[in-house]
């Protein structure tokens, strides 16, 4: 017993230590698993090992996380070593109910889909009935499950499962005894159903890069909150006789608020100076901070703000795109004719 304890308190430190990766919540038939078992047994005490007791079975798996499950097996027991002479062609079935423990993923973690290959431990009651003598028994499981996965989204795994079946009270009274035992090693084939979150598994977020984001760009937004707004000066160039009129502006460049791509009134101001009859180009860009997913869709986002007030001016906009990350938090807009 004091094994037991000492083992789920080690597995609650590691689960513990992985805390920063949260798991999506499943829906009630979320990540469940059906698999198709066949394999043989003997007696666990060895003193006949032939024949091979033949077995079939399904088991039904449903997961609550990426470490603890719980595992419904039928099986049907052919031939009769260590059953009797029975004169069925079933000799016995057995259905059991086992707690299943991922230990791969409760000491190395879970990130997002399984690994290639995990171990779990398996253990749980079940009942026999022996058919012929009618004899019904209280079984217990103890065993691995040495998982294969295949394919990148997991959906299918090969699992190879050596355990004991445990007679529990054939001899009378309950006890774990190897003369009232089967040795067993199966092979299942499983396949892992969808989940509503689209994939075959659990979905996880890494919690602690978010709350480094999130506390990053509150930063940000304190410090452009406390900063002077800047202003935009548009001055008018009154043409003197005998003078040379200035040169038509070729670029313009508008700032953003951090992470926004709306268009303020001084953007507004700016992008107003454009020429009706121009035909411009428009790059979008973003500073450094944030993921490359992030700062690639934000540049796209105020390319196209801009390219959607001016064309609501009737100025014609040719290639807009955006470019990700940048230095500065800005759109610059090129007449190309």
């Amino acid at each position: 017993m004091k094994k037991i304890f000492l083992m789920l308190a080690l597995i609650s430190a590691v689960v513990s230590a992985n805390a920063q990766v949260a798991t999506e919540n499943s829906n009630a038939l979320d990540n469940i698993s059906l698999g198709v078992t066949a394999g043989v047994t003997t007696p666990l005490d060895f003193n006949s090992v032939f024949p091979l007791n033949t077995v079939v079975g399904l088991k039904v798996q449903k997961d609550f996380t990426p470490v603890i499950g719980v595992q419904i097996e039928g099986l049907a027991i052919f031939n009769d070593n260590h059953f009797g002479d029975l004169k069925t062609a079933f000799k016995a079935t057995n259905v059991g109910l086992n707690g299943v423990i991922n230990l791969s993923n409760a000491f190395w973690g879970y990130k997002g889909t399984p690994r290639t290959f995990e171990v779990s431990a398996v253990g749980g009651i079940g009942w026999l009935h022996e058919f012929d003598s009618k004899d019904n028994s209280l079984t217990a499981k103890t065993g691995l499950d040495l998982a294969f996965n295949l394919g990148k989204a997991k959906a299918v795994s090969i699992v190879l499962s050596p355990g004991v079946y445990w007679n529990l009270n054939r001899g009378g009274s309950i006890e774990f005894n190897k003369h009232n035992a089967q040795l067993a090693v199966m092979g299942s084939l499983v396949y892992h159903f969808k989940t509503s979150n689209g994939t075959h598994h659990f979905k996880t977020y890494d919690v602690g890069a978010m709350n480094n984001e999130i506390n990053y760009l509150r930063g940000k937004l304190d410090e452009c909150e406390s900063r002077e707004p800047q202003k935009v000066v548009v001055k008018e160039v009154v043409e003197v006789p005998g003078k040379v009129a200035p040169v038509e502006p070729t670029t313009w460049e508008v700032e953003f608020e951090f992470g926004k791509a709306d268009l303020s009134v001084d953007a507004k101001a700016i992008l107003d100076t454009v020429g009706d009859n121009a035909v411009v180009d428009i790059v979008g860009m973003a500073s450094p901070e944030g993921s490359d997913k992030f700062n690639k869709k934000l540049s796209e986002n105020r390319a196209k703000a801009v390219a959607d007030y001016l064309t609501s001016r009737g100025v014609k906009v040719g290639k807009t795109v955006g470019v990700g990350k940048a230095i500065n938090r800005v759109a610059i807009v090129t007449k190309s004719k």
